[in-house]
């Protein structure tokens, strides 16, 4: 009984040493963003630590803080220069503030062309001659306005159906493969600070960077969520992202 006691006694102890040093492994990381160019600090860059899926931002002399483990992955993104990741290491925790020196990336802009509507001044033509557009609109998680989500065709139930009903669906290969990731939608989205990162952003690089998944897997996966063409090229990283989760919450629902 004693030697009973005794491995109970051992197995509390490790228990309560495991749990103590977990805690004590988010520390606040601190550091600087600079410009490459010439040193100059970037304020607002946007730092998401991948593996916590926590935000941060720059201040307007480049500092930052954000809570992070060592080894975690720290992805900055900032309009007009390269993302990059950058790892969290002893050394860095070790003698405090590192500056981080991001890249300039030149931007090619591509050409808008923009259809002009021919008005004559008579409502009954002119409104026939406005076009219209068959995508409807949704609302996004925690925000007072909606966005268009794509055409209607079925429901979402019978969409997800359809794709489970097929082994080779790409919805199915990508979910039923990345579940692990997706499952960090749902901190994403809880996440303030995360949510005013993605609402400015339009190039899904954050996106691919925290969910493990290519820019083209998250346009094929709307695609396939039946979400309009013109959703899938003009929604910022905000509203794809709670696309791609109520999506993939219908799939795991019909799934089980």
């Amino acid at each position: 009984m004693d030697f009973k006691y005794t491995i109970t006694y051992i197995c509390l102890v490790l228990i309560s040493v495991t749990a103590w040093s977990q805690d004590k492994e988010l520390i606040s990381i601190k550091g600087v963003v600079m410009n490459a160019a010439n040193d100059k600090p970037l304020e607002n860059v946007n730092i998401v630590n991948i593996n916590t899926v926590k935000g941060s931002t720059t201040n307007e002399e480049g500092q930052f803080n954000i809570k992070a483990s060592i080894n975690d992955t720290l992805y900055l993104s900032y309009l007009g220069f390269r993302s990059i990741q950058v790892k969290i290491t002893d050394d860095w925790v070790k003698f405090g503030d590192v500056k981080i020196k991001m890249t300039e990336s030149a931007i090619a802009l591509q050409e808008v062309r923009l259809q002009e509507v021919q008005l004559t001044g008579y409502l009954e033509i002119d409104a026939k001659n406005i076009p219209i557009y068959d995508n409807y609109r949704y609302s996004i998680s925690g925000l007072d306005y909606a966005y268009e989500g794509g055409n209607y065709q079925s429901s979402a139930i019978s969409k997800v159906l359809q794709s489970i009903s097929n082994p080779a669906d790409l919805l199915y290969k990508t979910f039923s493969k990345k579940d692990q990731q997706m499952r960090r939608l749902r901190k994403m989205k809880m996440n303030e600070s995360i949510q005013e990162i993605l609402q400015d952003k339009f190039d899904r690089e954050t996106l691919s960077a925290v969910l493990q998944i290519s820019k083209d897997d998250i346009d094929q996966v709307l695609d396939r969520c039946n979400y309009s063409r013109d959703f899938i090229t003009t929604a910022n990283d905000l509203q794809v992202l709670d696309a791609i989760s109520s999506c993939y919450e219908e799939y795991r629902a019909i799934n089980r």
